[in-house]
């Protein structure tokens, strides 16, 4: 096994935890790698604010004849956790007066000051309640269209005489008006809202809403390691999921990577964001411990008391074939309980495009988050609800 340990607060009996499971979890995570569900997996986990477990299993890249071991501060994208930040950063605005969530989109994007879009409320977005399409994949329609396609179509066609070029309205010129269902109906994952409420960060403050999380968030917490530009250090860094990503962090530490006209000017805040389990860890302390971390306040309590509870009551999820009738989500943060999962009352997550995760355990001041770049096509349990169980199977 390709084991690479990294560095603890305190050793895992010293916070009431049973050691003998970190070999369980290596043990599991081992046989994902040799079934070929998992490239490699790295974790972390902390408990009253320690951290106590901390580790890589498997190969840093994809390729067979490589087995550089992978370190437990490599970084990689966790895609969709980012919305976490994106929503912290957006109930910040809130509590500072800037807006409320149940202002109208519209109100402060033009773009939406129209029917059907002036219904759309910054609530909605946060919930995944604004009747806007959901991500591709969601629902079998091999008709689908998505917000980016239809953003690329029409800047393929668009000319500099055109004036400068709308993506918001783009986006929103869909078949159906944009729409799926009438907002406040049901429960449907939109990363796109996600990336509407980066606009709506970036109108409200002036910022980029990158620069907005990085001052407001990681600095705060000193993710260092967390971030949404690639730098040639961090490059160098980066788990080597593929080919492609292979050539593109090649292309970074050689510094001939251009920024793109159209796509680096829209915000990244559904899902752009890189990180590690340890760094993510932070950001999970600070959510369970009020909103501070270290002496330094990100958020307040109460705001994300509100966050951290459910928010949404009776609307049905009929995403990836589920059929549920109420949907458990808070704000930003995913609440859904499962008979798969170990759970606490009041315990809250966020996935990551299925190959990262992060919970957050209130109850037991626990916190944990792991990556498990997939290895092929497809959403492997094992490496998440089962990995869950796991590491929570050895709070005493």
């Amino acid at each position: 096994m390709l084991y690479s340990q990294g560095k603890t607060d305190c050793t895992p009996d010293k916070i009431g935890y049973d050691k003998s499971r970190i070999e369980v979890l290596n043990n599991h995570l081992q046989k994902l790698i040799e079934d070929g569900e998992i490239q490699c997996a790295s974790y972390c986990a902390s408990r009253k604010g320690k951290v106590f477990m901390h580790g890589a299993v498997g190969p840093r890249t994809y390729k067979k004849d490589d087995q550089t071991p992978l370190s437990p501060d490599c970084i990689h994208y966790v895609a969709s956790i980012t919305k976490i930040f994106t929503a912290v950063a957006v109930m910040k605005l809130a509590e500072d007066g800037i807006t409320r969530l149940d202002v109208p989109v519209g109100e402060i994007l033009s773009q939406f000051n129209t029917p059907p879009f002036n219904t759309i409320t910054i609530f909605h977005l946060l919930t995944h309640t604004s009747g806007m399409h959901p991500d591709p994949g969601c629902f079998e329609n091999k008709y689908q269209s998505s917000y980016w396609d239809h953003i690329a179509a029409k800047y393929e066609s668009h000319k500099p005489e055109d004036g400068e070029f709308d993506w918001i309205a783009a986006a929103l010129g869909t078949i159906g008006n944009g729409f799926r269902v009438k907002p406040d109906t049901e429960w449907a994952y939109c990363s796109f809202g996600f990336v509407i409420l980066g606009a709506v960060i970036e109108k409200l403050t002036g910022m980029l809403a990158s620069e907005f999380i990085e001052k407001n968030i990681l600095k705060p917490l000193h993710m260092n390691d967390s971030g949404f530009d690639i730098t040639p250090e961090i490059a160098k860094r980066f788990i080597i999921s593929s080919e492609d990503l292979e050539l593109r962090l090649e292309s970074v530490i050689a510094g001939e990577m251009e920024p793109h006209p159209l796509w680096d000017r829209i915000p990244q805040t559904g899902g752009g964001m890189n990180s590690t389990p340890y760094d993510l860890v932070r950001f999970g302390n600070m959510a369970i411990n009020g909103g501070r971390l270290d002496g330094e306040r990100v958020l307040g309590r109460k705001a994300l008391e509100m966050m951290t509870r459910p928010a949404i009551h009776n609307k049905p999820d009929y995403c990836w074939g589920a059929n549920m009738p109420d949907r458990v989500y808070g704000i930003g943060f995913d609440m859904r309980s499962n008979v798969g999962l170990t759970q606490s009352p009041g315990m809250f997550m966020h996935e990551g495009a299925g190959a990262c995760s992060i919970y957050m355990d209130p109850k037991e001041e626990f916190v944990a988050a792991w990556f498990v770049p997939f290895a092929k096509e497809g959403w492997f349990p094992r490496a998440q609800f089962s990995v869950q169980n796991i590491i929570w199977s050895g709070i005493m």
